[in-house]
């Protein structure tokens, strides 16, 4: 039985990304993420306008009068998030903590897959697989990921997207579109993501909050290695200190960024302390003009 508070809390971010599906998104996903290919639907009498490379010619010459081809777009998808639920996703200075803010946005995909009629799947890791559920249809479904995006107590302590990758590549048999939300602290998986590019459609969403790119003044301060558990004592004080402390975070910002950029997956940042909407509002009307002018 889930718990009262429980049920209340998930029925609160299904209305609010409910309501961002409908009044932001409507269409956009639909627009940038397209089905498996063309499926034919019936051959019919050509009409002017029709293209001539559509017309099937053994048809024309058997019926003495031009025939064309139909196809439609086999629109249905199958969408993966893959969610981060390492240590370091449970940290967070400002509104929220990064993985509440990730489980937010694996509710608006999620909705937004099942408002087109796609099915939708999930995949929870750290340095192991710790949840795997099968893509399905239906708002039960979506409100069980959800559910788990929240509630789900991970035991790893360290990340590996490239082994959670190479899963993903095991349990599909078909392209999907993939959503990888985490914050990208993970040994090297650039060769697994390259290769999972190819097979699916990824889609990078970096999570961050802003005390991992600028170091406040406030002391000296204890600080913890979420997912080492090393301990040690910092002097934010120290100008020289925090200024090596943004250099750095900087520099694997940038190196995080082109490697993307390297392999043409597309990323989201998504920051703790500003609106995620706009972000992903982003990421839709940028990749919607990209596709139009191929």
């Amino acid at each position: 039985m889930i718990p009262k508070e429980v049920l209340k809390n998930i029925r609160r971010i299904q209305i609010t990304t409910s309501r961002m599906v409908t009044d932001v998104f409507a269409g956009q996903y639909q627009s940038v993420f397209k089905g498996k290919g063309m499926e034919f639907e019936e051959v019919r009498e050509y009409q002017p306008g029709d293209e001539i490379r559509s017309i099937d010619w053994n048809v024309t010459a058997r019926m003495g009068s031009p025939y064309i081809k139909k196809f439609v777009e086999e629109r249905e998808l199958t969408v993966m998030l893959i969610l981060d639920m390492s240590p370091s996703s449970f940290f967070g200075t400002r509104n929220q903590l990064k993985m509440q803010l990730a489980a937010e946005v694996c509710s608006v995909l999620a909705l937004a897959a099942i408002k087109n009629n796609d099915k939708v799947g999930f995949i929870a890791f750290t340095e192991k697989i710790e949840k795997f559920i099968p893509a399905r249809k239906g708002l039960r479904h979506v409100l069980r990921i959800i559910s788990e995006a929240l509630y789900f107590k991970p035991k790893g302590r360290k990340t590996d997207i490239a082994a959670v990758l190479e899963y993903l590549n095991k349990v599909t048999t078909r392209k999907t579109v993939t959503f990888v939300i985490s914050d990208f602290y993970s040994p090297d998986f650039k060769k697994m993501l390259a290769v999972s590019n190819k097979r699916h459609d990824i889609v990078a969403i970096t999570v961050t909050d802003p005390s991992e790119l600028e170091l406040a003044d406030v002391g000296i301060v204890k600080l913890e290695d979420l997912e080492s558990g090393q301990t040690f004592m910092v002097d934010t004080s120290d100008s020289g200190l925090r200024k090596k402390y943004s250099q750095d975070a900087r520099q694997r910002q940038e190196e995080r960024d082109k490697l993307f950029r390297s392999i043409n997956v597309d990323a989201i940042d998504i920051r703790t302390d500003m609106p995620y909407s706009q972000s992903l509002y982003r990421f839709f009307r940028t990749r919607e003009r990209r596709l139009r002018t191929r």
